[in-house]
């Protein structure tokens, strides 16, 4: 029998995930309370810390081809089906995005594609925890990443980060982005998760993935909280608070199910 390959890191390595989602939490605490370039690029770090994180945290737990699936998948792949939507209009719409996110490639900031890799393993992860079946799994974390765009295209757009040259029929509330677009976000990350699940393997949930599974929460909370009180988009808010959290009920009945005391094996 094939003994199991000893996972890197230790309990050193273990430490580094919740280090780094301190820091990428102190981050994000600080963005409402900036403005103008201050602000673009606390936007970047945020999603620089976020790579970090998930890709330190695939490496150390899952080891080096685990990590590099991530990046295959959702770095690689996110850029892809940006630099597509920037020059065609599909899936998402027809878009653009303005300078103050970095440097650009093909239309499309650099720091985009990193974004999709901070959030995908996240979402994944959760999936794993929270679902037995592989369809199942790429089901729930596909629509959970998908259900991120809730938050993620109302507060970029008001920033004046990117916008759409249609942005027409929107949701109710939420001005300057197209419903398509969550449609194509839902698409993508689907697709995206899908080949997630096969490059990884389908590993089963680990312990130490507690430090993702509490960024997955805290994103989700801290959204919530952000849009209704600090960044004056309570549509949004609402919106991400009912379509996000109804993709978090598997994963809070499987934690609270682990937690119960009379949950023992």
């Amino acid at each position: 029998m094939s003994e199991k390959p000893e996972k890197p890191g230790g309990w050193g390595g273990a430490a580094v995930p919740w280090a780094l989602l301190a820091t990428l939490v102190l981050a994000q605490i600080t963005y409402p309370l900036t403005h103008g370039s201050a602000r673009a690029h606390v936007t970047v770090l945020t999603v620089v810390l976020g790579v970090v994180l998930s890709l330190s945290h695939a490496w150390l737990t899952r080891g080096a081809r685990q990590a590099g699936a991530l990046v295959l998948t959702a770095t690689l792949g996110g850029f892809a089906v940006e630099a597509v939507g920037v020059a065609t209009g599909f899936p998402f719409g027809t878009y653009d995005y303005s300078g103050q996110l970095g440097p650009r490639l093909l239309g499309v900031p650099l720091i985009i594609p990193l974004a999709w890799t901070w959030m995908a393993w996240p979402a994944w992860l959760a999936a794993l925890h929270a679902v037995r079946s592989r369809v199942g799994r790429i089901l729930v974390a596909g629509t959970g990443l998908a259900a991120w765009d809730l938050f993620l295209d109302p507060q970029m757009v008001a920033e004046g980060y990117w916008r759409w040259h249609s942005p027409t029929p929107a949701l109710p509330g939420v001005p300057g982005i197209p419903a398509g677009n969550y449609l194509g976000w839902l698409a993508f990350a689907l697709l995206l998760m899908t080949a997630l699940a096969a490059a990884t393997g389908a590993r089963e949930p680990d312990p130490a993935d507690a430090p993702m599974l509490a960024l997955w929460l805290w994103t989700y909370a801290s959204s919530v909280l952000a849009h209704a009180v600090f960044l004056g988009l309570p549509a949004s808010a609402a919106w991400g608070a009912l379509l996000m959290g109804a993709t978090l009920i598997p994963l809070g009945r499987t934690l609270c199910i682990s937690a119960s005391p009379s949950f023992s094996r």
